[in-house]
């Protein structure tokens, strides 16, 4: 009897134990296949939705290319990529590296300059001249071999956050990264609250930290509107100025400087937080208990 009692203790702690560590493994998801553009959508400035204008993103050798070999001159063909699917609370990695000289034509601010939409609006949504969507910007820099140059910095097209408490007005907000040279590969990882706090961090080290996203603050400051912009549904968007930003959709840059994106990786950070059930994870941060489901 004792011994039927040890062995049904030892195969229940031996169960729930299997179970924690199901609970406690991340499931990180890949963005990119690898192979192709499947499950993005491309929206370039001039351009219709998915017209991929003279093949500005391609894949190659396992990587997402911004490539602008076709273009003789680069006015504002400013681009995005945008992952079809949103997420509210998660954490998101990749590796970049910037390459080669920029394309003629490109503004001089624009030079090994790039980076990660979060909390977008749609590719669909953005009006046909419209050159980047309301967002938060994770912008990428590459350091010019001249001082320093911070790179996991803050830009906010038609969004407005808050830095230590205070609402910060800048259209571009610093980091206190190191500064990149070269055509190294850097790796980026945000972690995203809905609409309370995003870290930004580069080569594993914190280096912004922003809380409170809304939309509003101008287009790229006070004194450029949304219709300055040509923001779709300009209206619409002036009815939600000062209003929490909390999800939207993720989109890789770009803006006339070649730049390379691969090991795109997400964690989702909402789902079942219900400990008995079957998908419960440890990590989630954000509960969406509809999706929960039970072992019969």
């Amino acid at each position: 009897m004792l011994k039927n009692l040890a062995l049904l203790s030892f195969l229940f702690l031996s169960i729930s134990l299997k179970a924690q560590k199901a609970a406690d493994k991340e499931e990180w998801q890949s963005l990119f296949n690898g192979k192709d553009l499947t499950g993005w959508d491309i929206k370039i400035a001039g351009h219709k939705v998915n017209d991929n204008y003279k093949n500005t993103f391609i894949v190659e050798d396992n990587m997402i290319r911004v490539n602008y070999k076709e273009y003789d001159k680069f006015t504002t063909e400013y681009g995005h990529m945008y992952y079809n699917k949103p997420f509210s609370h998660y954490k998101i990695r990749l590796q970049y590296r910037f390459t080669g000289n920029q394309v003629p034509g490109g503004a001089s601010w624009n030079v090994r300059n790039s980076g990660i939409m979060l909390h977008s609006q749609s590719a669909a949504s953005l009006g046909l001249d419209q050159d980047f969507p309301i967002s938060l910007e994770m912008q990428y820099l590459g350091g010019l071999n001249a001082g320093e140059r911070t790179t996991g910095n803050l830009c906010t097209p038609g969004t407005i956050v808050e830095i230590n408490g205070k609402v910060d007005e800048a259209h571009c907000i610093n980091s206190s990264s190191k500064t990149y040279n070269g055509d190294q590969w850097v790796t980026a990882e945000a972690i995203v609250l809905g609409d309370s706090i995003v870290y930004h961090m580069i080569e594993g080290d914190t280096v912004l930290v922003f809380t409170n996203p809304k939309i509003g603050g101008g287009y790229v400051g006070k004194n450029h509107t949304f219709k300055d912009g040509k923001v779709g549904s300009e209206a619409e968007w002036v009815r939600k100025d000062n209003t929490p930003l909390g999800s939207g959709y993720i989109a890789l840059q770009a803006e006339s400087h070649p730049i390379d994106f691969r090991n795109i990786q997400l964690l989702n950070l909402k789902g079942c937080m219900e400990p008995k059930a079957s998908n419960y994870k440890s990590y989630y941060q954000y509960a969406d208990n509809s999706s929960c489901t039970f072992n019969k």
